[in-house]
């Protein structure tokens, strides 16, 4: 069984202890801020939540979708803290230090997802494995590191955000504390790993090769329960991240959805009473004076109520959690699942399948894949030039002036002699791109703007 003494460390990597306590903010405060303002953090104003490239102004971007899951974690991890606090010795930790880890972990929960949604992932995994230039990295790479990129993930590109883009000069990266960076990692296997640890944990993975060593260390650290060579148990607050993440999508997705004439109000309010059930509630929004007004007080009474279920599910579940055997999500085994289940099938029916929606996406999947048949032989050219086995040409010099010199460090011996460290510094420049600047740097590349 974890202790929750561990579960709550301070530890932060880079400095081998847990840095200094400021009397005006906790160390879980000090993440959430670290995170805020962040450059990282900043550019997920212009990423695609939902509707990518949306131009009305109510619409989420993965910014707003943040700060809002940020918002359902910190109760949820309060509400569950004074639980926690009752039972456990959690080393002085109150249910608000609780609140606040869950919550900076949500805040960080998107943070390494590259432009346009899931399909700028997908883009990455198809060029690797189909294109002409991914296939020749593919073959001087290893096994492990192959996988990272055929199985490329936005929640192992957080964790390399978080630990080594952010502050690049100091080991640990932003050097959050350890309890965060486990609430953070819903996934805590590599990607050799993963699909062989048990239930949700090993859906899919947290971290490339590249910080295995400090994903290990944060492990380690957290006392979390190995099940792999490269696998642990989940930290029981990241059921707490997923959950809040699974609330905001499902609820606040579907009020988007019909803001954007998608779904018809009368379906939204047979989806959203049966959630709240309250009789008080639901005489409240019937005196309201419009369907949007309507729409958002059910919104929030629906995720009030949720909020309150998860936290019960989490005490009701507790010895699983503590000894890493929970195999769902916290979402999965309320009694409210089944309507639960239906909202988000109407959800990928109506919203996430939307006509305009696959068209954008559609063309993110190429743009991301096309970026990257332009810059990774125009590296691979550099680096030979450099090393003395070849000469770049007028071209890859030219294109090369495009990327930010941290995707081109000719004097650094990792990167000449290795082309996943090249590899995964041009992804680190691609998956750090909004949605708009993608779009620009790709018609720039393909001559069509100047």
């Amino acid at each position: 069984m974890m202790d929750w003494r561990k579960l709550l460390s301070t530890y932060r990597i880079g400095i081998s202890g847990p840095g200094r306590t400021a009397v005006e903010r906790s160390n879980f405060q000090r993440d959430f801020d670290r995170i805020v303002f962040s450059g990282s953090f900043r550019r997920l104003q212009d990423k695609t939540q939902v509707f990518p490239l949306h131009r009305a102004d109510y619409v989420r971007t993965r910014l707003t979708h943040s700060l809002e899951t940020s918002s359902i974690a910190r109760s949820l991890g309060t509400a569950a803290g004074r639980f926690v606090c009752g039972e456990f010795d959690t080393g002085g930790c109150s249910n608000d230090d609780i609140g606040a880890i869950v919550a900076a972990a949500a805040l960080a929960h998107d943070i390494g997802n590259p432009p346009l949604g899931h399909a700028g992932e997908e883009a990455i995994r198809y060029w690797f494995t189909d294109s002409v230039a991914g296939r020749d990295i593919a073959s001087r790479l290893t096994a492990e590191q192959c996988a990272d990129i055929s199985r490329y993930e936005g929640n192992a590109q957080g964790f390399r955000t978080l630990t080594r883009i952010e502050m690049p000069e100091q080991r640990g990266g932003m050097r959050l504390t350890c309890a965060t960076l486990g609430a953070f990692s819903k996934y805590p296997c590599s990607s050799s790993d993963g699909g062989k640890s048990h239930g949700v944990a090993g859906k899919k993975f947290n971290f490339f090769c590249s910080e295995s060593d400090m994903f290990a260390e944060m492990a380690s650290q957290c006392g979390l329960i190995q099940t792999g060579p490269k696998s642990w148990s989940r930290h029981p607050l990241a059921y707490l991240v997923e959950a809040a993440d699974d609330i905001a999508y499902l609820i606040v997705d579907f009020e988007d959805g019909y803001r954007l004439g998608l779904i018809d109000y009368e379906e939204l309010e047979n989806f959203f009473i049966p959630l709240i059930d309250s009789e008080k509630a639901i005489k409240y929004m019937e005196n309201l004076g419009s369907p949007v007004a309507r729409v958002e007080y059910l919104r929030a009474q629906a995720i009030g109520h949720l909020v309150i279920k998860v936290a019960e599910c989490f005490e009701n579940h507790i010895d699983e959690l503590m000894t890493g055997t929970l195999d769902e999500p916290l979402i999965e085994c309320l009694d409210c699942k089944d309507i639960l289940d239906r909202l988000r099938k109407r959800s990928v029916e109506s919203i996430y399948n939307n006509d305009k929606v696959a068209e954008v996406v559609i063309a993110g999947f190429e743009m991301g894949a096309g970026m990257l048949d332009v810059f990774m032989p125009s590296v691979e050219e550099l680096a030979d030039e450099t090393l003395g086995t070849g000469k770049a040409s007028f071209r890859t010099h030219r294109i090369i002036n495009i990327l930010p010199p941290r995707s081109r460090r000719t004097k650094d011996e990792l990167w000449l002699s290795s082309p996943y460290e090249r590899l995964m510094c041009v992804l680190d420049y691609i998956a750090g791109m909004t949605d708009g600047y993608a779009v620009s740097i790709y018609q720039k590349l393909k001559g069509i703007a100047l």
